[in-house]
């Protein structure tokens, strides 16, 4: 079987216009995750060789194909089932992202704590 390339400039749709492919490859998501943090196993995951439990709440995953460089974004959403709790997602505050890896803390009331539900994104350039 023959492999075989696409290359195209713009895109365009019969009624809704034409969108530089710049936009498409600029703006979509380089590496997703969704992990559950209190069994600790990935239940899906795009672009994402390995994930790590490093403890209560903090979590490292690290990328198949890195990014360009370490200056990329990174998307976190999380929840826990039957809990009403003051929660925050961040990159870990100790540990500086490189360029195929990344670390995230999630807070409960102002500790670390496990989360059932952990989603994060990867937007940027890959390398």
């Amino acid at each position: 079987m023959a492999l075989g390339k696409i290359k195209a400039d713009t895109l365009e749709h019969s009624t809704a216009g034409s969108l530089d492919t710049q936009y498409v490859v600029k703006g979509s998501a380089k590496a997703w995750q969704n992990l559950n943090g209190n069994s600790f196993g990935l239940r899906d995951s795009f672009n994402t060789a390995s994930s790590t439990d490093n403890g209560t709440g903090d979590y490292s995953h690290t990328m198949t194909s890195a990014m360009s460089d370490a200056n990329y974004v990174v998307l976190v959403a999380s929840r826990n089932e039957g809990t009403n709790t003051n929660t925050a997602n961040n990159i870990h505050q100790g540990t500086a992202p490189t360029a195929s890896v990344f670390r995230l803390q999630h807070i409960e009331n102002g500790s670390a704590a496990d989360a059932v539900y952990v989603s994060s994104s990867v937007n940027g350039d890959l390398a």
